[in-house]
């Protein structure tokens, strides 16, 4: 195993691909308060950021990669089309696949050896499909070794996302991070999100009703860069309660009656299991909604 750029500490600079996306400046702000320099990568010339290069390329062109990764130890990879229904599903799949490859075997043709990328609990299949009767998850709460019920480009495309992360950890040697994020949101998106759920609770059950706050999700890249692990680590992330205020057994009986729960949920403890992350990266979120 090669030893390459792989710190984050003292000169380290980090590139974040999708800079100017929704968590895309979470994350830039979370590296600009730990004092890190940040390249930040966008399609298009978003105004200000808070990054001290801009590049503006597409994340599927290796040459634009190639030269946003002047300098840099550590990635962070968002860059991607976030759900099956905002383009054709082939321009999706392919879209979020294409750059994925390109940024991480860009990075480790480069030497650098410590990624982190976003992927999705939509990669269980289960928030996007179309399919009747909706599948169910085989059990909770959800882990990493939930068989996967993918019927949708999105879904699939971070299925791969994860694969091409294990790849280039053995290719590379490098240390890729794979978070599952659940529904991301600043406390007025949450709020919006939290309503719509307390109006029909059913709409979450694909979901288990979890969420993150973007600055606990920009936290969570933050410690994928700097935690001592190695590997290709796949992790939930997410806030330890739901976004709803029903007991979460109440929420399972009512909407997943038929699921097997290997655990005892106390209160409005999410259906997900979180301790992978706590275990490898010391994450636990800090921002609930609604504050307390």
């Amino acid at each position: 195993m090669s030893t390459g750029r792989g710190s984050v500490a003292g000169s380290a600079r980090v590139l974040v691909t999708g800079a100017a996306g929704r968590l895309g400046t979470a994350v830039l702000a979370e590296l600009a308060g730990q004092g890190l320099a940040v390249t930040a990568l966008v399609a298009e010339d978003p105004g200000p950021l808070r990054a001290d290069r801009v590049v503006v390329g597409d994340a599927r062109d290796p040459v634009a990669v190639a030269d946003a990764l002047d300098e840099v130890t550590a990635v962070v990879h968002l860059a991607a089309l976030a759900s099956p229904e905002v383009a054709a599903p082939d321009v999706v799949f392919a879209t979020n696949t294409q750059a994925t490859f390109v940024v991480l075997n860009e990075a480790g043709r480069a030497g650098v050896r410590r990624a982190v990328l976003a992927s999705s609990l939509s990669v269980t299949g289960l928030p996007f499909a179309r399919s009747t009767p909706r599948p169910r998850p085989a059990y909770l709460p959800l882990d990493v070794a939930l068989p996967l019920q993918i019927e949708d480009p999105y879904a699939l495309s971070k299925q791969v996302d994860e694969a091409t992360a294990a790849m280039m950890h053995r290719r590379y040697g490098m240390t890729a991070v794979a978070l599952r994020f659940p529904f991301l949101g600043d406390p007025d998106r949450l709020a919006g999100h939290a309503a719509r759920l307390a109006r029909d609770p059913a709409v979450g059950a694909s979901e288990v009703w979890s969420y993150l706050d973007l600055r606990d999700a920009a936290r969570a890249c933050l410690l994928g860069l700097t935690a001592e692990l190695t590997g290709a680590p796949v992790l939930f992330v997410a806030a330890p309660e739901t976004l709803v205020s029903i007991p979460t057994r109440e929420l399972l009986a009512a909407h997943l009656p038929d699921v097997p729960c290997r655990a005892e949920l106390f209160g409005c403890e999410v259906a997900i299991d979180l301790a992978p992350a706590r275990t490898l990266l010391g994450f636990s979120a800090r921002h609930p909604y609604p504050p307390s």
